[in-house]
C-alpha cells in the first residue's frame, strides 16, 4: 500500500507561483510513473505532468507546457510540482498519483487558487 500526502496548495495572485508536494509513504521501486492531476469544479480531471521512475521523461499537458515543472527526490520519496506564472484557469484542487501496472495510488488532494 502506498499512501500519498500532498502539501504546498494555496491561494496565489495570477503570475505568482508555487510548489506543490507530494510525498509518499513508503519507497517505490520498480517502473512506475508518478503524475500531477487537476480537477476544478464542474470539469473531468486533467493530466497535468507525469514522471517516470528515474526521472528520464516528463510529460505535460499543453496548458501548462513552459510554465509547470515536475520533479522527483528519490531519497525523499517525493514528487513535485513547480508552478509558474500562474493563471486563473490553473485553479484546482490537485492530485498527486502514482501509476504501478494495474494499479492506481491517489493522494488526498490539495486546493490551488488563482485570483485574477
Amino acid at each position: 500500500q502506498v499512501q500519498l500526502v500532498e502539501s504546498g496548495g494555496g491561494l496565489v495572485q495570477a503570475g505568482g507561483s508555487l510548489r506543490l508536494s507530494c510525498a509518499a509513504s513508503a519507497t517505490i521501486s520498480g517502473i512506475y510513473i508518478m503524475g500531477w492531476y487537476r480537477q476544478a469544479p464542474g470539469a473531468q480531471r486533467e493530466r497535468v505532468a507525469t514522471i517516470i521512475s528515474g526521472g528520464g521523461s516528463t510529460t505535460y499537458a499543453d496548458s501548462v507546457k513552459g510554465r509547470f515543472t515536475i520533479s522527483r527526490d528519490a531519497a525523499k520519496n517525493t514528487v513535485y510540482l513547480h508552478m509558474t506564472n500562474l493563471k486563473p484557469e490553473d485553479t484546482a484542487v490537485y492530485y498527486c498519483s502514482v501509476h504501478m501496472g494495474p494499479r492506481d495510488y491517489w493522494g488526498q488532494g490539495t486546493q490551488v487558487t488563482v485570483s485574477s
